[in-house]
């Protein structure tokens, strides 16, 4: 605490990111990386690009990458924001378009960085509480607001939301901007992008942290109509008109140029996942249905701060949330590779007692 904070300062609890641990050992399955590596074809652009060029500014509009992924997604260039990781794009969004006389709705149990924003900013916010399930029910977001945001799959959950449930959304906020947070959509969940030409007032945020195996470069994006999309340019412009350096450019573009591998480690993890269900389904863990690269489990007799304690012992790093009360029991486990998840069957059943 200090006499020169604001009180912004004072009064902000800032989102805390998964263990990041210095050792090289541990398995980690806890902030939803990918097992595997960015394309061959990613390393050997960012390669060709270690050169003089560096000392120059990168392109201020990303304009290679967005090209790239108007033609992979089939929409024009202008529906496409660029940012530094997907958490940028929404903090820009929260700056454009929550409105401060309505409070902004979200679940109850969701990413924890909206609060966060919502008090930095100064956003008056409303969380409406997942059903019994974990579901978000779209008649729950009928009230009056300032904005609507939520993941789909939602996080920490991992459950998927089908589109005409978030066409209902749309339907009745007409006059909100409605965000999908869609960091996880590629491993199971359908994309609300083609939604974008029939509702001005949707925007769909995506990050290549995940599925693109680029957390370390920090790109994120949205898709939105173009009156959304230069509110969002206006913001960056007024904040940081180079937030892409200029090897992440090259290496987004690399990513989605090369279908074949993105397509080959998205099956690779749905299978695991799969696998990993089952699994842990014959142990006596509760799973909740995942679109996502994770899922979200439960044992029935043993505590989760108990497993999660020994599987970090075990040198494995999963994710435990203190709070809600709600989702006190259960962890978060990133999707690895087949080898990963056959050790943390290995270390689980030992664990509850199954060998």
């Amino acid at each position: 605490m200090s006499k020169y904070w604001t009180d912004v300062v004072h009064n902000l609890t800032p989102y805390v990111p998964g263990e990041q641990p210095k050792e090289h050992l541990l398995i980690k399955l806890n902030t939803n990386e990918n097992p595997y590596g960015p394309s061959q074809k990613v390393i050997e652009s960012i390669a060709a690009a270690n050169n003089d060029q560096l000392r120059l500014y990168p392109d201020p509009e990303s304009d290679a990458l967005k090209s790239t992924l108007a033609s992979y997604y089939k929409i024009s260039k202008n529906s496409i924001f660029i940012g530094n990781g997907s958490d940028e794009v929404l903090a820009f969004i929260f700056q454009a378009f929550f409105k401060k006389d309505l409070p902004i709705l979200f679940p109850d149990i969701t990413y924890s960085f909206y609060p966060v924003y919502s008090r930095l900013y100064g956003i008056e916010y409303k969380t409406i509480p997942l059903d019994d399930e974990f579901n978000i029910r779209s008649d729950d977001y009928i009230a009056q607001n300032g904005g609507i945001i939520f993941p789909n799959p939602n996080a920490p959950t991992g459950i998927p939301k089908n589109l005409k449930d978030i066409e209902t959304i749309l339907k009745l906020n007409q006059e909100s901007v409605v965000v999908i947070d869609e960091a996880y959509v590629d491993f199971g969940t359908e994309s609300s992008v083609n939604l974008i030409n029939q509702y001005d007032n949707l925007i769909v945020t995506q990050s290549f942290s995940k599925s693109r195996s680029l957390a370390g470069m920090r790109i994120g994006f949205a898709i939105a109509s173009e009156e959304l999309i230069e509110a969002l340019t206006r913001i960056k412009n007024s904040f940081n008109s180079y937030p892409i350096d200029r090897l992440a450019q090259i290496a987004g573009v690399a990513a989605i140029e090369d279908i074949t591998y993105f397509n080959e480690t998205c099956r690779s993890i749905i299978k695991a996942r799969t696998f990993l269900e089952k699994e842990l389904s014959e142990i006596g863990f509760d799973t909740l249905p995942s679109g996502a690269n994770f899922i979200f489990t439960k044992h029935r007799v043993f505590d989760a701060i108990t497993i999660f304690s020994k599987l970090r012992s075990q040198g494995v790093l999963v994710r435990h949330f203190k709070n809600p009360e709600r989702i006190s029991q259960y962890l978060r486990i990133t999707i690895g590779s087949m080898q990963q998840m056959r050790k943390l069957v290995f270390l689980l059943k030992e664990i509850v007692g199954y060998i």
